[in-house]
């Protein structure tokens, strides 16, 4: 039988984290950019919706 060694939950959150990459300040910038671009586009469409449900 194999031998596995266990961590402890904030060994192992260490180790996740440690293997993350920090992000620059333009890649947040452009993620944060594309999330609100996206709610926009949710709102317009949301927008237009109740523009024609009122209309008709």
């Amino acid at each position: 039988m194999a031998r596995t060694n266990k961590l402890s939950v904030e060994k192992a959150l260490e180790k996740l984290r440690k293997d993350d990459q920090p992000k620059s300040s333009g890649e947040r910038r452009d993620e944060k950019s594309e999330e609100l671009d996206r709610e926009i586009k949710r709102m317009r469409a949301q927008r237009l919706r109740l523009d024609r449900k009122s209309s008709s």
